[in-house]
């Protein structure tokens, strides 16, 4: 990924969805720009029109900490699009983003036992892991009969994002379908920001991009978010209606991977909604035992070495 347009559009975006009345600007009434102009936001920021411009062109090495946070306060920059902000100068700069190392870190061909366990311990709730592609690398047993429609037949790891934009069932497993594309993105974007060099994202983005109008919109617009905790409303086909609260956990073991549980309010339908969908997974992989990487995770200590 190019830094120079990523930094050149985020800033361009930011600085055209903040109108002068917010930031408690008096304009005439023949203003042509909706947003605000160049000088307005260099103003705000306490830097020259000239070296804001020159942010805006993309280079950004060399920008102080100070700065960009005078920049992300004129552009009213929450705390995500902050770090986003803060992340394409430290690649600019030459800096790991966030902290994350670059080297790759190899996935294994199956999860390390312990988190294996950690998984199949959570009973009641949702729990999976998935990596900054958006792959599903891991599910504890309700979440195998929850991602039925996503997991299918196996075969290739499935992918959250691929689900989400290039598989018709999405929009029924989603009932929300547009909330849930937009925050698909903005989280891949973000991510994408934290490690521009992931090439397996980056091949992501170009696949979908090519094959999604929508995601292709989406991804032009460079909002971004992180996931970190809220409800959503899924439309499962075996038990209907589902409505979830999600925590995501970040696993510090395997930078990038995160976990996340959705769980039911106790005593509410959803929460005996997923006591049947439970009943159901257990009683079709009694009737159809096939192994694959998301295979049920059994509790049992595997032998030998326990290295994942």
């Amino acid at each position: 990924m190019d830094n120079r347009a990523e930094v050149r559009e985020f800033l361009m975006t930011r600085r055209a969805r903040v109108t002068p009345d917010v930031v408690g600007l008096t304009v005439g009434p023949n203003r042509r720009v909706v947003g605000l102009r160049r000088s307005e936001v260099a103003a705000l920021a306490g830097v020259s029109v000239e070296y804001y411009s020159k942010l805006e062109r993309g280079a950004i090495a060399g920008a102080s900490a100070s700065v960009l946070d005078a920049i992300s306060r004129a552009l009213q920059l929450d705390d995500t699009e902050r770090a986003h902000l803060l992340d394409l100068a430290r690649t600019a700069d030459g800096i790991p983003t966030s902290g994350r190392s670059r080297r790759r870190i190899s996935r294994p061909a199956t999860p390390r036992p312990s988190l294996q366990w950690a998984l199949a311990s959570i009973t009641d709730a949702v729990a999976f892991v998935r990596d900054p592609r958006h792959d599903l690398l891991a599910v504890n047993d309700l979440g195998r009969a929850f991602f039925s429609p996503v997991i299918g037949d196996g075969g290739r790891t499935p992918n959250l994002a691929r689900f989400q934009f290039l598989d018709p069932v999405a929009h029924d497993f989603y009932p929300d379908w547009d909330r849930f594309a937009e925050m698909c993105v903005a989280v891949m974007r973000a991510e994408a920001g934290r490690d521009p060099h992931d090439k397996g994202l980056q091949d992501l983005v170009g696949e979908l991009s090519l094959r999604s109008d929508t995601f292709r919109t989406l991804w032009a617009a460079h909002d971004v978010r992180t996931h970190g905790a809220g409800t959503k409303r899924f439309q499962h086909p075996i038990v209907g209606e589902l409505i979830l609260a999600y925590e995501e956990l970040a696993l510090t073991a395997e930078p990038g991977n995160v976990m996340l549980i959705y769980s039911a309010e106790p005593g509410s339908p959803s929460a005996d909604r997923l006591g049947l969908l439970a009943s159901w997974g257990a009683d079709h992989r009694s009737v159809s035992p096939e192994v694959n990487p998301l295979a049920p995770m059994s509790a049992t200590p595997p032998q030998g070495d326990a290295a994942g």
